[in-house]
C-alpha cells in the first residue's frame, strides 16, 4: 500500500452509488431535511426528527440579520466591485469571527468547562458560574454569547429555548447559560441578554456537538443571507459605491403573518 494512502469515513463514492455516513444519498433525498443531512454529515449519526427540527430552527435563526453586520458589509463591498459571487461570499464569511457570529465556539467551551466543574465538584451552576466568571474577569477575558448591540432581549433566544423545551433538549447547558445571564446582570447592574450565538452554543452543547465546529452552524446559516445581499447589491445598486454602514432604509414588505 502506498505511503500516500489515506482514509475518510464521511462519504463513499463508487460508480452509480453515493453513501454518506453509510446511507445512500438517493434514499435520503425526499426523506430527510437539509438540516438533518447536515447533522448526519457532521456527526456521523442519523438524527431524530426532533434533532432535525432543532437544528433547522438554529439555521433559520441566523439566516440574516439586516444590512449592517460586518459580514454583509464585506460581502456587499466586494460585490460592488464587480467580483464574482464566490468571491463576495468568501469576503462575507471571512468577516465572521470572534465578535460577529464566531462566539459560538468560545461560548460552548465556557459552558462545557462550567459543566465539567459542576460534575467534578458535585455543585450547582449557581455555585460554579461565579467562580469561572471571576477567573475570566481576572484574565480580562470576555464572556462570549452575551449582550447585543440592538436587542435587549433577543427574540431568537427565547424561541430557541422554548423549542428546546418542547423537543426535550432543555438541559444543564441552557441552565448554565441562564445562570451566567443572571450573574452578569447582578454584577453589572444591567442586562446582558443571551444573544443568538450564546443560545446556539447552549443548544449545540445539549446535542453533543464538538465546539470546534460550533461556528460552522452560524456560517452555514448565514450564507443564504449573504447571497441575497450580494444579488441585491449587483442588481439594484451602482457599482463601486460608498457603502455607509448605518445610513440605509428598509423598503421591503411590512410585517406579515405566517399562514
Amino acid at each position: 500500500m502506498s505511503e500516500l494512502h489515506w482514509k475518510t469515513s464521511i462519504t463513499d463514492v463508487k460508480p452509480n452509488k453515493i453513501n454518506m455516513r453509510g446511507y445512500p444519498v438517493d434514499k435520503l433525498m425526499g426523506r430527510i431535511s437539509f438540516a438533518q443531512a447536515i447533522y448526519l454529515v457532521l456527526k456521523g449519526e442519523f438524527p431524530t426528527p426532533e434533532v432535525g427540527k432543532l437544528i433547522d430552527a438554529i439555521f433559520v435563526s441566523s439566516v440574516d440579520h439586516g444590512a449592517s453586520p460586518p459580514s454583509v458589509l464585506a460581502a456587499r463591498t466586494v460585490a460592488s466591485t464587480g467580483a464574482e459571487l464566490n468571491s463576495a461570499i468568501a469576503a462575507g464569511v471571512q468577516a465572521i469571527s470572534r465578535f460577529h457570529g464566531g462566539a459560538i465556539e468560545e461560548g460552548m467551551k465556557i459552558f462545557l468547562e462550567i459543566a465539567r466543574r459542576m460534575e467534578e465538584k458535585k455543585a450547582s451552576e449557581e455555585e460554579v458560574v461565579p467562580q469561572v466568571l471571576e477567573e475570566m474577569k481576572k484574565k480580562k477575558k470576555r464572556v462570549s454569547g452575551f449582550g447585543h448591540r440592538i436587542h435587549t432581549k433577543d427574540p431568537r433566544t427565547k424561541k430557541l429555548f422554548a423549542l428546546a423545551e418542547e423537543l426535550g433538549f432543555a438541559g444543564k447547558y441552557i441552565r448554565i447559560a441562564l445562570a451566567i445571564e443572571k450573574y452578569l446582570e447582578s454584577q453589572l447592574g444591567k442586562s446582558l441578554p443571551i444573544n443568538v450565538d450564546g443560545a446556539i452554543a447552549a443548544l449545540l452543547c445539549e446535542l453533543g456537538i464538538s465546539p470546534e465546529i460550533g461556528n460552522a452552524f452560524f456560517i452555514i446559516a448565514r450564507v443564504p443571507g449573504l447571497v441575497a445581499h450580494i444579488h441585491e447589491e449587483k442588481t439594484r445598486m451602482k457599482p463601486m459605491r460608498k457603502i455607509h454602514p448605518q445610513d440605509y432604509e428598509y423598503d421591503g414588505p411590512e410585517e406579515r403573518d405566517i399562514e
